[in-house]
């Protein structure tokens, strides 16, 4: 196999699907099948000895076709981790997306069939999961954000509570919204329950389903939003399934935009065996989330070995500037924990630079046909990219307006002022060492 490819395994048991898929894997340059398989045994025992990065799979398949796919893929994952799993489904049924996301998003992706050769869609998902990304078809995170409905002899009213009460709405909330009291409220409920209580004991088969729908979508409810969440931004899933973020809709919001970049990628890739590096890039990007959500920033984008990350978005911080840079520091003290680890497996270390601007946004949750993402736009996200060119391995450069904005004192040298891509005016900015990172 040419080096540089993404090696791929590929099982599904129609045997004209599998060398469709073949066949449009083909035209991609950079991606390479190395196996095939029609079944669980298949599939783990070939993946399992020729150690793909990727393993493309259907879900049903024999023996007894029903979740196949999933198990022998995750299967797989335990032998090899930092394996990417692609689920091709024909089902829209979240129960599936969940399944898949279980122990986390990180490398996986679930697509439909039929909107496979849509464009490069699958090619996308691929090169996503190689490096620790996920993918989830649009259509499958709509039916994750609908409530489940089951028409029934209930007034429009009653529909309207049952389905905030299947949303798991709080009293509190559900009062706050039909601007009434949680007593009223809580009588409401009960009076609901009792009137579908009262239709199953005399035999209405439809109280029966409604009740059984309703403890089905309180479940999935809690299970669908904890795997959303995985794939949206911290806070967004919530305002989503709330409805209190509609798509395309935007909001302006003072925020602090931390850019992060590992130094000398290129230099680490060339040298590096394509599915151990991937396995490196998903662990720096699980030290990097948990380092940013613990100052309460919002993941923005994973693309490659660079990391956005955003305070004061989705909901408004006063104190973002000072999180943003405690954030950035997090980020740097949990990459060198890192590195201390590689360094006993031979592994290279890497050295983050770290760029962090302040300014105001417009934040928006955007869907397209092959991703449902939450954006902020503004200047001070181009600046914060820019900068962080500025900063060395284990160095965070901060934009003049950061730097005022911070509550607290910092050591900071302040750097000649100089022009940047796009602007016209010199920009000033501060920087920070927090660790030194040998590279």
């Amino acid at each position: 196999m040419p080096d540089g490819k993404i090696s791929v395994f590929l099982a599904d048991d129609n045997l004209i699907v599998r060398e469709g898929v073949r066949a449009l894997l083909g035209m991609a340059d950079d991606i390479e099948v190395i196996g095939v398989a029609g079944d669980y045994d298949e599939l783990v025992a070939g993946a399992g000895t020729a150690n793909p990065m990727v393993v493309v799979t259907d879900i049903r398949m024999p023996p007894s076709f029903t979740n196949e796919g999933i198990a022998a893929a995750a299967e797989v994952k335990k032998m090899h981790p930092g394996t990417g799993v692609v689920i091709l489904s024909q089902f829209d049924d979240p129960e599936y997306a969940v399944a898949l996301l279980a122990d986390g998003a990180a490398g996986c992706a679930y697509l439909l069939k039929d909107r496979v050769a849509e464009g490069d869609q699958l090619v996308r998902a691929i090169r996503e999961v190689t490096t620790g990304g996920s993918v989830l078809d649009p259509r499958i995170v709509e039916a994750m954000m609908k409530p489940v409905t089951d028409p029934g002899g209930l007034s429009s009213a009653e529909e309207a509570l049952l389905r905030m009460v299947a949303e798991g709405r709080t009293i509190k909330a559900i009062a706050a919204a039909h601007k009434t009291t949680a007593a009223a409220v809580a009588d409401e409920v009960d009076q609901l329950f009792l009137k579908l209580a009262a239709e199953v004991s005399t035999g209405t088969r439809g109280a029966l389903e409604r009740l059984k729908s309703l403890h089905q979508a309180i479940v999935d409810g809690k299970e669908q939003g904890e795997s959303l969440s995985r794939l949206l931004p911290g806070g967004i899933a919530e305002k989503v399934r709330q409805g209190g973020k509609r798509i395309g809709e935007t909001e302006r919001l003072l925020v602090t935009v931390v850019m992060s970049d590992i130094r000398g990628y290129s230099t680490i890739a060339e040298g590096a065996d394509p599915s151990i590096l991937a396995g490196q890039i998903s662990q720096h990007r699980g030290a990097m989330n948990h380092a940013i959500l613990a100052e309460g920033g919002t993941i923005m984008q994973f693309v490659g070995d660079a990391v956005m990350a955003v305070y004061g978005a989705p909901f408004p911080q006063q104190d973002h500037a000072d999180r943003a840079i405690a954030g950035a520091i997090n980020m740097h003290r949990a990459q060198e924990e890192l590195n201390e680890r590689w360094k006993d497996e031979a592994l290279p270390a890497f050295g983050l630079g770290i760029g962090v601007s302040t300014g105001e946004v417009a934040a928006a949750l955007m869907g397209s046909d092959e991703r449902l993402e939450y954006s902020v736009v503004g200047d001070s996200v181009n600046l914060a990219q820019r900068i962080q060119n500025w900063a060395g391995p284990g160095e965070i450069v901060l934009s003049e307006n950061t730097y005022a904005a911070l509550s607290v004192s910092i050591e900071a040298e302040a750097l000649p002022r100089q022009q940047v891509k796009g602007r016209v005016a010199e920009v000033g900015a501060y920087k920070i060492a927090a660790v030194r990172v040998a590279v």
